[in-house]
């Protein structure tokens, strides 16, 4: 692995659901193969709606089934992000659009789904609206995606 950590920001709209996930979800498989401290991880939303309070109690029931802490509290995205991190990871094309929008590097800015197996899947659904399977398809979903991600920078870091 390199010295320097590779900083990963991952983003939704709330903060409060997918990106909460997707960070806790990346956290749990780093301290897993022991690289935790080769990664600078966060999450944060588009909107500050939820600023400072915790993620939606229906993702974090999932995620604790799932083994996946969700403690974190919400914020939203600033400025200083785009330089802090090195990849804003999103959770959909109308998050990554608004980044872009705010003055995001367009290299950075990337979809979680990119790093899913099945190529026609782009987006985690935002499941605020719905009942507890969207949560289950939104983890489903995320881990895969954060699975391949890991792999990948994995390969690209001769790991």
């Amino acid at each position: 692995m390199s010295r320097k950590p590779t900083r990963i920001l991952f983003v939704c709209m709330g903060n409060i659901c997918r990106s909460p996930a997707a960070e806790a979800v990346f956290l749990h498989r780093l301290d897993q193969a022991g690289l935790a401290q080769h990664f600078t991880i966060d999450s944060a939303g588009t909107g500050g709606w939820h600023a400072g309070g915790p993620a939606d109690p229906r993702s974090r029931a999932e995620g604790a089934r799932r083994g996946f802490d969700l403690s974190t509290p919400a914020r939203q995205v600033e400025a200083e992000d785009f330089d802090r991190f090195d990849l804003l990871i999103c959770m959909d094309l109308e998050n990554a659009a608004v980044l872009v929008d705010r003055g995001a590097p367009d290299e950075k800015v990337r979809l979680l789904l990119e790093w899913h197996p099945d190529e026609a899947v782009q987006e985690v659904p935002d499941p605020y609206y719905g009942g507890g399977d969207g949560f289950i398809h939104m983890y489903d979903l995320i881990e895969a995606g954060c699975d391949g991600l890991l792999e990948d920078l994995l390969k690209a870091d001769g790991v």
